[in-house]
Formats: C-alpha cells, structure tokens, sequence
C-alpha cells in the first residue's frame, strides 16, 4: 500500500512537469540493478510462502487445542470449571495466533531487507504483547484452578472437616478471583511499561497498587473470619438458656458493626500510610470536626445513648413483643426485629415495619418477659347464671391448657368488669408464654363461642382489649 501510494505520487509529479508516465517508469526500470529484482522476487516468494504457511498451520493448531481442551474438561469430571476452562483454551489460541502473525511481519520485515528501525519497533510490539497475553492466559489459568478447588471442596466438604469453614467462606472465591486478576494485571503493567520510555515511571507505583491490593482483600476476610468466629463460638452454643440467646441475638448486629468498622477503619489508615500521607493530622482534623458537628447533632448522640442503654439495662431485645413511645402518644407495638444504634424497628402485628429513634422510646412495655396474661372480655346478659358461667369458662381453660403449651395456668374469671346497660362484661385471665398472647387470646374467644353455645349461654358480644 506504501509502495503504491509512492508510486502514484512520483507519476503525480511527472504529469505535472509534463513528462511522460511510461518513459520515465521505464527509464527507472532500467536503471535498477538485475540483483535487486532477484531480492525482490525472493523476498516476496518467502513472504507468500510464510503467509500461506501461517495461514494454513493456525486450524490445524486451533483444533489440536481444542482437542486438548475437551480431553481437560472430561479428565477431572468436573462441571463447575468447564466454562474457566473453555475460556482458558479460547484465550490460549488467540494468543497463539496473534503470536504467529506479528513474529511473521518481523520476518517480512527482515526479508525485504528493511531499515533495522521497523523489525525493532515490531519486535517490542511483540514483546509487549506476548507478555500481555500471557499475562491474560495466567489469569484464565488461576480461575481455572480456583473454580477446580472450589468445586472439589464442595464435593468432599462435611461438617467434620476443615472444609466446611471453606464452604462457610466461599462467598469470598469471587472476590478473591478479582483482586488476584488486578494483582496480575498490574504485574503486567510492571513488565510492560519499562519498555516505553516516556511512561516508564509508572512501574515505581506498582508495589503500592499491589499492597492495597492485598490490604483490602486481607479486610473483606478478616470480616467474614469474625462473622464466622461469632456464628459458631458465640451464637451456635448450646448451653444457653432461651433469654441469654435471645439476649445474644441482638447483640451479634452490633458485635458485627463494630468489627466491621474497626477492620475497614484499621485498612484505611494502612492505605493512607501505604501511599505516603500522615493519616495523624487526617484524624486529628476529623476529631476536631466530629467535636463540631456532635455539638450541633444533640438529638443522634442522645439516640446513640440511649441505644445503648436499652441493650445493656436489657430492656428489651429481639423478639420481644413491646409496646413504646411516649406515655401521652404511646403508639408503636409489635414484635421487636433489630436494635441498632439510632433505632429501633419493631414489626406490627398487621405487618408494618415501625422505625423508632431511640430518643423517643420513653416509656416502655414489655410483654415478653417471664410472663403475660392473655385478657379476654365478654358479656353475657343479666339472666345468665354466673356460676354456670364461671365453671363453663374453668373447663375450657383446662382443657385449652392440655391442648396449648403455651399456656402456663388455665384460664380463670378474674370477675365482672363493667355493668352495662343490657348485659355484663366479665373478665378472663390466661397465663401465658411471653409473646403469645395475641394467638392465645383468638384461640380462646372461638373455643369460648363454641361452648357458650353448647351450654346455651346468652353471647351480647365480645370485646378486645
């Protein structure tokens, strides 16, 4: 293309002067010497030779490799690391390829007997890309073994040996796949840019670029390594009552909060020292700016607080059915979901999710400590026989208390509540489990329908407290 673009120039500038195309072209012909014609001749029989060789050699090699790459799958009979594998072999014949062409253009190069400038520059051209291509083919080789050990482990894996901590933080694989492929990529860079001159000194960066490499990944485990330490030694002990592992429920969130902050606080200031900046004055000036805006943020360090208070006084905990809020505007109930530094979130019984400040709790309620009366109100009217009542209502608290081991006494009448203008409103008491109330108190009102009925007991109605 180069040759015929000179070419068309060169007669460009004979028309222009006047002359004629053919007799300065044959002039020029003459002019050559016999042996440059040979050189031409022989330069272009290897090159055609070597480009139809190249061409003809790379299908042969493309299905010897996939011939080796469908005999690795099959081998380890494994199926999770075909697909790392296959893209193992794709990039390796790529690679190959590439290789081929561009060592074939350094050739062509030397055979037309070109300036020594134009086989140097192809040359480094092919350096840098066989180690980026190697580079690569590493990378797609550590998946391909990180996806065979994965895939192996959770095969032999029980949780009578060491690998079911493995399968505890296998979450982590993906993670540990990317920073080790960054990792490599930079060492490619390293290997790579000390070739080009002008932005050579890139290369005295990449330690740096790999340590926080490593401090971040070093992090992420360390996390994970103390969710898992507080999964198994903490939460997963058996020797422990019901209220101490409720107690140990809420507190994992918050053992997990402050773990996780102090590990990613911890990798901060070992980045920051990595790349040469004093992290003292950073946290000096940060202090002096939380002084600031704690002076200003009254109401968050007042929900912190008593955040806390509400965990170590033990006033409630997750699970416990509560019902808070200041005593004039007390309006959140339900079952307590998670306790964090600022709120509190408790569910209702209809399903909403209530979010609270833990400034705002006020006065608290607990209806899952020790125990809780189920209360349930009915009337019957003016002529019912009391007594009748009363033995009909024991009865079926007996045998409700047979039937439910939620149920700590048997349901009693704890008397006549109100008098109203057409009937009486009587008062029933069932001691039960703390939090069960709710489903004790419908359960009773049907069984109680179902036998006034049978007694033929006058029902005016029935109440909810």
């Amino acid at each position: 293309m180069v040759l015929c673009l000179a070419l068309v120039g060169i007669n460009g500038m004979v028309i222009y002067r006047g002359g004629n195309i053919q007799e300065f072209q044959l002039n020029l012909i003459r002019t050559l010497p016999t042996q440059f014609w040979i050189n031409i001749f022989t330069a272009s029989l290897k090159i055609v030779s070597l480009l139809m060789l190249v061409k003809l050699s790379i299908p042969v090699l493309h299905r010897g490799i996939d011939q080796v790459c469908n005999y690795a799958k099959k081998i380890d009979q494994i199926k999770a690391n075909d697909e790392s594998i296959e893209a193992f072999f794709r990039v390796l014949k790529r690679i190959i390829a590439h290789t081929l062409w561009i060592s074939s253009a350094i050739l062509c190069a030397k055979f037309l007997y070109l300036p020594e400038v134009f086989p140097k520059y192809i040359y480094v051209v092919l350096k840098i890309y066989i180690t980026i291509s190697v580079g690569l083919l590493i990378v797609k080789a550590v998946a391909t073994i990180v996806d065979t050990l994965d895939a192996l482990s959770l095969k032999y894996s029980s949780s009578n040996n060491l690998l079911s901590l493995y399968e505890r933080l296998r979450h982590l694989i993906p993670l540990f796949k990317k920073c080790l492929e960054y990792v490599l990529y930079v060492g490619i860079v390293n290997l790579v840019v000390p070739e080009i001159e002008p932005i050579a000194w890139i290369s005295s960066y990449t330690p740096t670029i790999v340590q926080i490499i490593g401090v971040f990944f070093i992090s992420n485990v360390l996390v994970e390594v103390v969710y898992f330490i507080l999964d198994e030694f903490y939460l997963k002990t058996t020797d422990v009552n019901d209220s101490q592992q409720q107690k140990r429920l809420t507190l994992i969130p918050l053992m997990r909060s402050f773990a996780k902050y102090f590990v990613y606080f911890t990798a901060g200031v070992t980045i920051l020292k990595l790349i040469g900046i004093d992290p003292a004055p950073i946290l000096a000036g940060a202090g002096i700016v939380g002084i600031a805006v704690g002076l200003g943020a009254q109401n968050l360090i007042n929900d912190v607080v008593c955040g806390f208070l509400i965990l170590f006084e033990n006033y409630y905990l997750v699970g416990d059915y509560v019902e808070v809020g200041k005593l004039e505007e007390r309006n959140i109930e339900g079952v307590v979901e998670a306790i964090e530094l600022r709120t509190t979130h408790v569910r209702h019984p209809d399903g909403q999710l209530q979010i609270i400040r833990n400034g705002d709790i006020g006065s608290i309620i607990n209806y899952s400590k020790q125990y809780i009366y189920a209360r349930v109100e009915l009337s019957v009217s003016y002529d019912s026989n009391l007594d009748h009542v009363y033995r009909v209502v024991e009865k079926v608290g007996q045998q409700l208390k047979a039937d439910e081991q939620d149920i700590l006494e048997p349901t009693r009448v704890a008397g006549i509540e109100h008098f109203g203008e057409n009937h009486l409103l009587l008062l029933t008491l069932t001691k039960v489990k703390p939090g069960k109330h709710l489903h004790i108190q419908r359960l009773l009102r049907k069984i109680l329908k179902d036998a006034f009925n049978q007694e033929e007991i006058e029902i005016c109605g029935f109440s909810k407290n």
